[in-house]
């Protein structure tokens, strides 16, 4: 870890379509005002390269991972930028029927240094009528991941993956001072849920949350929430993205996670119990 810890971390939000060439291009401009805005680490949101009509056109423009054209992309633009950047998700195929949403960590060097499958699928009827099944085209991931940085171990997660505490409380009890979220939230469930969620995450596990989103109205119809967050470990929002594309920076001091920790200590108070 580097002796002064601090950094300044981005989110990217973004607008993705169908159309993956567009998105890579849209996504590496902001990345490049990003990091002119002096941030060392960048993130993009779930679907970074594509936002499909429904999982089975994301299946038929996917590629398996040795053959995505976005990746040698983004693992060139953070060696350019002598960046950390996390690349949020891409649709990566793993067999003839699904793929996986993967995160992808990418060091200065270009190096890919951690990889993360999306674990919790979001399969569900909502009130307005739109339906989601995820799990019909994506192979969920079976491991909680934490990425090596210079200023200390990252834990990784996709969107829905934030209804469930009990990874980001592995990860933290693994020594992760921060949780990436990148995601693509619906309009409906953002607006009910998305603050007071990564709010909760942060402030219970005492660790920052790093949070770019997709936003707005999409090219096939789709509404996503965007307010790309980065939240302190008091549960403080540094940053909100609001809803157009666009970026997000702040300051990240680790040792803010460390204090909040000593501060209120329910890491170490966990217990086993029973259930009656």
């Amino acid at each position: 870890m580097k002796s002064d810890s601090r950094f300044r971390a981005a989110c990217v939000q973004l607008r993705s379509s169908d159309d993956a060439a567009e998105n890579v291009r849209e996504a590496a401009a902001w990345i490049r005002e990003a990091a002119a805005a002096g941030a060392e680490f960048v993130a993009t949101p779930e679907n970074t390269t594509l936002m499909a009509l429904d999982g089975g056109a994301k299946l038929e423009l996917s590629h398996t991972e040795d053959r995505d054209p976005a990746l040698p992309v983004f693992r060139a633009l953070a060696q350019d930028l002598s960046i950390w950047l996390l690349i949020g998700s891409l649709p990566i195929k793993v067999s003839a029927t699904k793929t996986a949403n993967r995160s992808f960590m990418i060091d200065p060097g270009g190096t890919i240094t951690a990889r993360y499958d999306k674990i919790f699928l979001f399969d569900v009827d909502l009130p307005s009528g739109e339906q989601y099944r995820e799990s019909k085209t994506v192979a969920g991931g079976s491991a909680a991941i934490l990425a090596e940085t210079p200023w200390g171990k990252l834990g990784l997660s996709i969107c829905y993956d934030l209804r469930f505490p009990q990874l980001y409380r592995t990860l933290a009890h693994d020594g992760a001072f921060s949780f990436t979220v990148p995601s693509a939230f619906t309009e409906t469930t953002g607006k009910a849920h998305w603050h007071v969620l990564l709010r909760a995450r942060a402030i219970e596990n005492a660790a920052f949350v790093i949070a770019p989103a997709q936003g707005g109205l999409h090219a096939n119809g789709r509404r996503t929430f965007g307010h790309s967050l980065i939240v302190s470990p008091w549960g403080e929002i540094l940053g909100d993205g609001g809803v157009d594309p666009g970026i997000v920076i702040a300051e990240i001091d680790p040792a803010a996670s460390a204090d909040a920790r000593a501060r209120i200590p329910s890491l170490s108070h966990d217990r086993d119990f029973t259930s009656l």
